[in-house]
């Protein structure tokens, strides 16, 4: 899979007259499926975090109406820019609570794998509403943003701030939670190269509520957290426990996870020096995955 260092992303210039922002990836540090609501969600308590590394979205406003989607980057030719696109949805969506607006001409850098478990689509679509508020000085506000977040997606609310959340519901109730020590903490993320189904993952799972999550501290949250559908996402793609099994052995590794439903898992480092060299033997030992070097994102 390709391998793009965020500076390389960082570094490209803008254009006169455009805006960018970064749809930063969402880790799920913990996890946990409490159960299935009547409206066919699933009750969820997790804590997100987002890192450094993302896609890069950049807009250019249009005085026609139209919302045109081009897209590059090591992923862009797996995704449709068409009216399927979150992104394309987000615009659409925004629009449509102003009751009408410019247009605006968007790239989409794509560096997260996609179906990936850390938050793509979600954060493509929340960087989106974020520059065209901007580029539109779109008069909304936060609790507005965040409905038309909500109707794209659970993960969408969360990925607007892009800080370490407390979510639970099916995503709409949010609350910052600090936990000491994240804040620029190494993380290295690990994409095995399958596409994981969010729908096929939690229909899957075996349906325990294993108790709350609790997570006041780094201590607590790597003892007593856990991710609930990684038995499941095992069961659709076995090669998630190789790459747990790889990141577990890892000097260094304080927390090996899946995120969110698969398939990327990740492995938290005190120091960069360990991230590195973790890194370094995955690349040489394991052709086709999808290995990235990055921080925790400060709140």
């Amino acid at each position: 899979m390709p391998h793009v260092e965020a500076e390389d992303v960082a570094a490209r210039p803008v254009d006169a007259g455009e805006l960018v922002e970064t749809a930063f990836a969402k880790i799920n540090l913990a996890l946990h499926v409490r159960g299935k609501r009547a409206d066919g969600y699933h009750a969820l308590e997790s804590l997100f975090v987002f890192t450094e590394l993302g896609d890069r979205l950049t807009g250019r406003i249009r005085a026609d109406g139209e919302i045109r989607l081009e897209m590059d980057g090591p992923f862009g030719p797996l995704l449709d820019g068409g009216p399927d696109n979150l992104v394309v949805k987000a615009a659409r969506a925004l629009q449509a609570h102003l009751g009408g607006s410019p247009g605006a001409d968007l790239r989409l850098t794509k560096i997260l794998p996609v179906a990936s478990g850390i938050g793509g689509g979600s954060a493509d679509a929340a960087a989106a509403l974020r520059l065209l508020t901007r580029l539109w000085n779109a008069p909304i506000t936060p609790q507005a943003l965040e409905r038309i977040a909500l109707s794209l997606g659970s993960d969408v609310p969360a990925c607007i701030g892009s800080i370490p959340q407390m979510v639970r519901g099916r995503g709409e109730l949010l609350q910052p939670q600090a936990v000491e020590g994240l804040t620029a903490m190494p993380i290295l993320l690990v994409n095995p190269g399958v596409a994981l189904s969010t729908t096929e993952v939690f229909g899957l799972w075996d349906r325990l509520d294993r108790g709350p999550l609790a997570a006041e501290g780094l201590e607590q949250l790597i003892i007593e957290g856990r991710n609930d559908l990684e038995q499941a996402a095992t069961a659709a793609a076995p090669v998630v426990a190789d790459v747990l099994a790889a990141l577990g052995a890892c000097a260094g590794a304080r927390l090996v996870r899946m995120s969110g439903s698969g398939a990327t898992c990740f492995a938290l480092f005190d120091r960069d020096r360990q991230m590195a060299e973790a890194a370094a033997a995955l690349r040489a030992g394991r052709n086709g995955w999808w290995v990235a070097e990055t921080r925790i994102r400060a709140a």
